[in-house]
């Protein structure tokens, strides 16, 4: 659980510092008039394309037979070149090269992070899969907020930020997999492989596994509704409330230090919670209402404190939510023996709306001539509406 807190500490840095100052800051140096659209070119087409980046190398770590296990092998060539692939973006010199190589090094990086997840499948029971989600879900929390920090400290510097996140990531997933070590996977049984049922693997049957179902629409709405701010939150300060790119940086590092604190504290003592009551709905849909309140703060009132009190009360809100969902989704795989296909198929409920939310936010913005209200205003709608999608889920209490 402590090797699972520091791997998603290093790799959720790499992802915040990358995706919320580096490539913001790199759109506007190359291209300052026209950042934002190619901003969201390339987060947009980075997830576009690992959408199924997570389930398929997560079915193909299922069947994988090895003297080093099932997950290894692809711990190590996810994190080791999706963090050299990251050190290398610092050289990419127009937009169409930063989108190749964060294209690739994303997919690399879901291919750390898919079998990553995993492992709470394979190696935590029933009754303790919320408090190992939590030790999860508090590395990303120190994460993104340590990528936020850093990279907003080194906004004048970006190779030097590239390099320290890269190499971090290298490092991290090189440490994993020595200090847990898998077990010998060759003598596991495998069947006969068939493309066409491969692929077929991919689709899991609503009809046949409605609860699956409802947790993967609940998660889609949630991430497309909390992604819609965190990913422009940069442009908010800078556009929004009127702050010069220096001053925007140090204030992205204070509001992500103040949802690190609740974000923390929130999984790690209602991931606890939800173990020892054995209950999931609730925590759920709590903390969503939690997150669209916090949400609808800077909604009323654009400044600089009240985007303190959003990251203060989402933090909490989503600290909660993100531990005991991935419980939630564990508990309602259909198989546990196809963990890491299933939790990939899951993940692309994180993926999509990640991909849709450049294109959501440049058309509200748009529609809205720049008023980045609108923004806010669909987040709290998407995260209500997430909070409702878990009534359904009837095997989880």
């Amino acid at each position: 659980m402590v090797s699972l807190l520091f791997s998603n500490v290093f790799l959720f840095a790499t992802y915040a510092a990358v995706i919320a100052i580096l490539l913001p800051q790199q759109m506007a140096e190359l291209d300052e008039a026209n950042k934002v659209t190619n901003l969201a070119i390339v987060t947009g087409t980075s997830s576009f394309f690992t959408l199924f980046a997570q389930p398929i190398v997560g079915a193909l770590s299922d069947r994988t037979r090895s003297r080093w296990g099932r997950r290894t092998p692809w711990l190590v060539v996810g994190g080791a070149g999706g963090g050299v692939l990251t050190v290398v973006l610092q050289f990419a010199p127009s937009v169409l090269w930063v989108t190749v190589v964060w294209v690739t090094a994303q997919v690399l990086l879901n291919a750390f992070q898919g079998p990553l997840s995993a492992v709470i499948a394979d190696r935590v029971d029933r009754g303790g899969r919320a408090t190992a989600s939590a030790f999860a879900g508090a590395g990303t929390a120190v994460g993104g907020t340590v990528g936020v920090v850093v990279a907003g400290q080194l906004l004048s510097r970006l190779g030097l930020a590239y390099g320290i996140f890269g190499a971090g990531i290298v490092v991290a997933s090189l440490l994993f997999v020595l200090v847990n070590r898998d077990g010998d996977s060759r003598s596991l049984p495998v069947g006969r492989f068939s493309w066409v049922s491969f692929a077929k693997g991919f689709w899991v049957s609503p009809r046949r596994h409605p609860d699956y179902a409802w947790a993967f629409a609940g998660r889609f709405v949630m991430v497309l509704g909390y992604q819609g701010v965190q990913a422009y939150q940069f442009y908010i300060l800078t556009d929004h409330l009127a702050l010069d790119p220096v001053e925007a940086g140090g204030v992205a590092g204070l509001l992500a230090l103040c949802s690190m604190v609740t974000l923390v504290i929130g999984t790690l003592v209602f991931g606890r919670l939800s173990d020892k009551l054995g209950r999931r709905k609730v925590f759920v849909f709590t903390a969503s209402v939690v997150m669209a309140l916090g949400i609808a703060i800077p909604l009323f009132v654009p400044t600089v404190p009240a985007m303190v009190a959003y990251s203060l009360v989402v933090g909490l809100g989503y600290g909660a939510y993100s531990a005991v969902d991935v419980a939630l989704m564990i508990d309602v795989l259909p198989s546990q023996g196809d963990a890491g296909k299933d939790l990939g198929v899951l993940n692309v409920a994180t993926n999509i709306p990640q991909a849709l939310t450049p294109v959501v936010a440049a058309i509200l913005l748009s529609v809205f001539a720049g008023n980045y209200a609108s923004i806010f205003g669909f987040a709290a709608l998407m995260v209500v509406l997430s909070s409702l999608l878990v009534f359904p889920i009837r095997s989880v209490r």
